[in-house]
């Protein structure tokens, strides 16, 4: 890793006699996290206009600043004002601007909560809430309502009581593990989660979500990388915004977790000011792809309170996905969703390829905006499949696993089931209908 000259003069101004050992210590990192606007004023040499900074100490009476020296060390000091790191990092004025339609808690989290820590919302998946802390308070982050809040930081008790649930329900087959961030708990209590978590039969799936990668890619110790590499099947999902994020440190980070064997995503979010430009997106694939990245997800800005200026059209996603699509290799091309508030779950949002359909052709455009048509076959016949998963006897005679009723679309299409209609609760057509 390549100690600047600005690096070792941040070093500096926290410690006298701090050097590169200390700088790459991601305990001394968290140690010397910046808190405070005298403190950001001080170590990176700038000054605010006194009317500024009373506005910026504003939004610190409700939202809190926290910036790892090393994450701080990314920022362009001479320009402030359009940066993407100091964006993402500092706390602005903007922030008190709560719309009519922020929320808490936008993703209704705390509502598919069945008991302390799990978040429940898809049939086989749960999240699992494990940290409350992390490295950098982001910006943009959707749990601004407890991230750093020491007073949710979930207790072994806590935990417990997850573990608890997830084995007793086991239509369980994928964990995620998030926060906060998982990393900022120590390795032995990391690992004694991780090993409860695997030991449960039905757990097929174990992620960690984090974005230690970015702001402290110090924490990925060989010791930290020796304990994740002996799960078979451990994912990382980590959250790169910015092609400028993936620096020398953080490419050597990257490159400890996939030489160990451990599959890696990204999930980047879509922020006005920082990324809002098919050219940084497709900077940003690019360079996750080099480092053995895939481009998971790129998230809409969800209806988080303060988040009103980070957020853009959806159009605009859309605009990058189309610059994407046929223009670079399709797996670094991310899905773009919307998390739909109220807990509905990740929507999927993209340009639309198909241009018209008849009862035996589809006409399609590329790219390019060449337009074909794709031939329906004349003579399809179903292997004699009602979509009755559960009595099913030929292709999908699997594992014996047991069977999810299903929800949705899917219901309507399964032949099997009555039910020809999907209606909300209070449609009052169907309200009147029960009057009568």
């Amino acid at each position: 890793m390549i100690y600047t000259k600005h690096q070792q003069n941040i070093a500096e101004s926290l410690n006298s006699d701090s050097d590169i050992n200390d700088w790459k210590d991601w305990k001394w990192q968290i140690r010397h996290t910046i808190r405070t606007i005298d403190d950001f004023e001080s170590i990176l040499d700038v000054k605010f206009e006194p009317s500024e900074k009373n506005l910026m100490a504003k939004t610190l009476e409700k939202f809190p600043l926290a910036i790892t020296p090393y994450y701080a060390s990314l920022i362009d000091r001479t320009n402030l004002k359009d940066d993407p790191v100091f964006k993402q990092a500092f706390c602005s004025i903007e922030e008190l601007n709560i719309d009519a339609w922020d929320m808490a808690d936008p993703l209704s989290e705390e509502h598919d909560s069945p008991v302390n820590s799990i978040t429940h919302r898809y049939p086989d998946r749960v999240l699992f809430h494990i940290s409350s802390m992390c490295a950098m308070y982001c910006r943009h982050c959707t749990r601004k309502r407890k991230v750093g809040d020491r007073d949710t930081i979930p207790s072994k008790q806590t935990l417990n009581a997850g573990l608890k649930y997830i084995r007793e329900h086991p239509e369980v087959r994928d964990v995620l593990l998030s926060g906060g961030d998982p990393l900022m708990l120590s390795d032995s209590t990391l690992k004694w989660l991780l090993d409860e978590v695997t030991a449960i039969p039905h757990v097929e799936v174990v992620r960690i979500g984090t974005r230690m990668p970015v702001v402290l890619p110090y924490r990925i110790t060989d010791k930290l990388v020796s304990i994740l590499s002996a799960y078979d099947n451990l994912w990382i999902n980590t959250h790169f915004n910015h092609p400028r994020e993936i620096t020398e440190s953080a490419e050597t980070a990257l490159r400890k977790l996939t030489r160990s064997g451990i599959p890696m995503g990204n999930q980047t979010v879509l922020l006005a000011g920082v990324n809002d430009c098919p050219q940084i997106m497709k900077t940003l694939m690019h360079k996750l792809v080099r480092n053995r990245v895939r481009p998971y997800y790129i998230y809409q800005c969800d209806l988080s309170e303060g988040l009103t200026h980070f957020r853009t059209p959806v159009s605009k996603g859309i605009e990058i996905i189309e610059s994407l699509r046929g223009h670079t290799s399709g797996f670094a091309v991310p899905t773009y969703v919307i998390d739909a508030p109220g807990g509905g779950g990740k929507i999927p949002v993209s340009p639309n390829y198909v241009v018209s359909w008849s009862s035996n052709k589809v006409i399609l455009r590329n790219y390019e905006g060449v337009i074909c048509s794709y031939k329906e076959p004349d003579r399809y016949h179903p292997v004699q499949c009602d979509l009755n998963c559960r009595d099913c006897s030929l292709q999908l005679n699997t594992d014996g696993r047991e069977y999810l009723p299903p929800v949705g679309i899917r219901k309507l299409m399964a032949d099997y089931d009555d039910k020809i209609a999907l209606v909300p609760a209070d449609n009052e057509r169907i309200k009147r209908r029960e009057n009568d």
